[in-house]
């Protein structure tokens, strides 16, 4: 760790200006918030920015209570910062990410093949949020309490709480961690996943559902945000006959399907690159994937009118139903 914090530091100078650019999520903005404390006093100042539109409950939780900075990434006038990082993602995740010649990418995620001046990319690592809490051990950096509990934070979503991908590293780092975070805060960051306004998808997805054997199947057509798929994916796998919980809807043109499971002897990322990866992007974890494909694809590779709700998720089962029971 010495040295690849030598080589991190190596990057940057007294005069940049650096954009960190994140697609925000617990790990994500963790990370930045480590980045941001890692360069403090060594370059003019750190800009954190989010490609991706903040919706979900505990994200935004998250930003106040531990008082994030975020701009919007249409908001950036690149020509000003010298630097780019990029963290807990990398290039080809997002078009917008892919426009960028960043000089540093730290991520956990497969690697695609990233090319910068500074790469660490550690697939096996359960969080992105253990690797920037080694740097900052390296730098014999003392974190904040909040700075310490959004790292803590970030490790526990990541990770499922440690019931999925997770390594000796992880538990270490969240050890560390666990002696200066704000334990109230983490908990409120945590419990805040709802508002009124979303309750009515949980309505939809009670009087929409499919089961068999355990596997939970749900679309609940329109949605104001792709994160509400997620909220109740994570929802059905909270009852405890629930082994699988696959949720759809429609967002920004685009169907998304949420993939969730129990982990034991089940990979959610395979079945959802085998089942949707040809008609646009999927894939993830063991536990958890999620498959986005345009409508415009939709019609034109299956046939299939978005409006046509009852269709549309039997064909969703039909991909995914061999795999799954497979699993």
């Amino acid at each position: 760790m010495p040295e690849k914090l030598r080589r991190f530091y190596d990057q940057f100078s007294g005069n940049d200006h650096v954009l960190v650019v994140i697609n925000a999520d617990p790990d994500a903005i963790a990370s930045a918030m480590a980045v941001s404390r890692l360069l403090w006093r060594k370059v003019l100042n750190v800009t954190i920015s989010h490609i991706n539109t903040i919706n979900r409950p505990d994200n935004l939780a998250m930003i106040r209570l531990l008082s994030v900075t975020l701009v919007p990434f249409e908001q950036i006038q690149m020509d000003k910062f010298s630097r780019i990082v990029i963290v807990d993602s990398q290039p080809d995740h997002n078009e917008q990410m892919a426009q960028l010649n960043p000089q540093v990418i730290i991520d956990h995620h497969p690697d695609s093949g990233s090319k910068a001046p500074f790469v660490d990319i550690r697939p096996q690592y359960g969080a992105t949020a253990t690797i920037l809490t080694e740097y900052l051990q390296a730098a014999k950096i003392k974190p904040s309490a909040k700075l310490a509990t959004g790292l803590y934070h970030g490790i526990k979503t990541d990770t499922n709480d440690f019931k999925g991908r997770t390594q000796i590293e992880d538990v270490r780092a969240f050890q560390y961690l666990f002696r200066y975070a704000n334990i109230h805060l983490a908990r409120k960051i945590e419990q805040a996943d709802l508002r009124f306004d979303l309750l009515k998808y949980f309505k939809i997805a009670l009087q929409n559902i499919r089961q068999r054997k355990g596997k939970v199947y749900i679309h609940l057509g329109n949605v104001v945000n792709p994160d509400i798929c997620v909220i109740i994916a994570d929802f059905f796998m909270r009852v405890n006959t629930v082994t699988w919980s696959i949720v759809s809807g429609i967002c920004d043109k685009k169907l998304i399907i949420i993939f969730r499971n129990d982990g034991i002897r089940k990979n959610a990322g395979k079945i959802a690159k085998e089942g949707f990866g040809k008609l646009g992007t999927a894939g993830g974890h063991k536990n958890m994937a999620r498959a986005e494909i345009a409508l415009n694809d939709l019609k034109a590779q299956a046939d299939l009118d978005a409006r046509d709700d009852k269709k549309l998720l039997s064909w969703i089962i039909g991909r995914t139903a061999r795999g799954v029971e497979r699993k």
